[in-house]
């Protein structure tokens, strides 16, 4: 019996790029492996995906996410152990979300094993891209997009599924200063703030553009109503440790069921490490720091898996969060990635292995 991953059609480049890639320097999503999964929806079905050689896309001016933003990705990562075996971290988690995002925009759902089988045909094609220097991996970003046509402001009728992919280094340099948001809103209720929509990160650049104006690296985004309440660090999830308690906000119509935020909390929990899901006031954090209780803040997510908050600002006025030398941020972060690189023994069943 033929399956989706035996009608999988690979077209390979003609000549490689990777002769010309520096993998001890990569910048973050700014080299392109050689390959993509081109995945196109039309006649009301999705088509068996392909393997290309990575290149433009072709699209017509009244293509309808130039007008009405139907666009939804993910972010994911492969990872090489020590005998260049290949893996995943929780990839079925990315799949059910890319298709809960793309179910809010009235976009077609993408079936398992187009998404699964994809995915691997195309690390197979691409794995010597997976870099094997300390802290890299290679970075994939599975996307859909409406590539109907016309400018009647309906859903397409044709969309696009893609996945293309890129050696990374690390995410963010150092500890990071951000800005507490007052004024602006990154979601609100019946919204899909919980969606990885292209527009929602749109709708981030400028408010983080005037916080960088400030000397602040990023925007610590509070609730739509009230701005009483923490809810994301940027374009991820926050967690907040005050006295030996770890801190998070619980999902919602406005924040991201983030993959890293739930290993992180399971994780945590595994350290015997105290962990509150709740609402987290701005107040609360401001007299925590006042008084000495604020440990530790940090952002967590795929790109940068954990990144610690060395201060930050509200109401013009900086807070600087305490240097610790065994903190709860460190300990996580070696436990998350030994997983993900098949260092250590993965009790969650988080890690996927890809049979190259």
């Amino acid at each position: 019996m033929q399956t989706i991953s035996d009608s999988i059609k690979v077209e390979k480049v003609k000549t490689s790029n990777i002769d010309k890639v520096d993998f001890n320097n990569l910048a973050f999503g700014k080299v392109l492996a050689d390959h993509m999964m081109v995945c196109d929806y039309k006649n009301g079905a999705w088509e068996i995906p392909k393997i290309i050689p990575y290149q433009p896309i072709t699209l017509d001016p009244s293509a309808k996410i130039f007008h009405y933003g139907q666009s939804v990705f993910e972010g994911m990562k492969a990872y090489k152990d020590a005998d260049n075996k290949v893996w995943l971290f929780r990839p079925l988690e990315n799949q059910k979300r890319i298709n809960i995002s793309s179910k809010r925009l009235a976009i077609p759902e993408i079936p398992e094993e187009y998404f699964m089988e994809g995915l691997k045909a195309l690390l197979r094609v691409d794995h010597k891209w997976i870099p094997t220097t300390e802290g890299s991996s290679l970075y994939i970003r599975p996307f859909v997009f409406a590539s109907g046509n016309g400018f009647h402001a309906s859903p397409a009728d044709e969309y696009k599924f893609i996945i293309a992919c890129a050696p990374s280094g690390s995410y963010f340099a150092g500890k990071v200063k951000v800005l507490i948001e007052e004024k602006y809103s990154r979601s609100a209720n019946g919204g899909v703030g919980f969606a990885k929509a292209g527009g929602n990160y749109a709708g981030q650049f400028y408010p983080t553009q005037l916080a960088v104006e400030k000397g602040y690296n990023q925007v610590i985004w509070t609730d739509d109503n009230t701005h009483e309440y923490i809810e994301e660090a940027g374009a991820m999830n926050i967690f907040i440790r005050i006295n030996d308690t770890l801190l998070t906000s619980p999902t919602s119509d406005r924040i991201l069921d983030g993959i890293t935020r739930k290993s992180l909390i399971e994780i945590a929990k595994d350290e015997n490490i105290k962990v509150e899901v709740r609402p987290i006031t701005v107040k609360e954090v401001i007299e925590a720091s006042r008084n000495g209780n604020l440990k530790e803040m940090f952002g967590a997510g795929t790109a940068a898996v954990i990144s610690p908050i060395a201060t930050f600002g509200y109401k013009d006025q900086d807070y600087d969060l305490p240097e610790l030398e065994h903190s709860y941020a460190s300990i996580l972060k070696k436990r998350i990635t030994d997983i993900q690189y098949n260092k250590a023994e993965d009790k969650f069943g988080w890690r996927y292995e890809v049979s190259i």
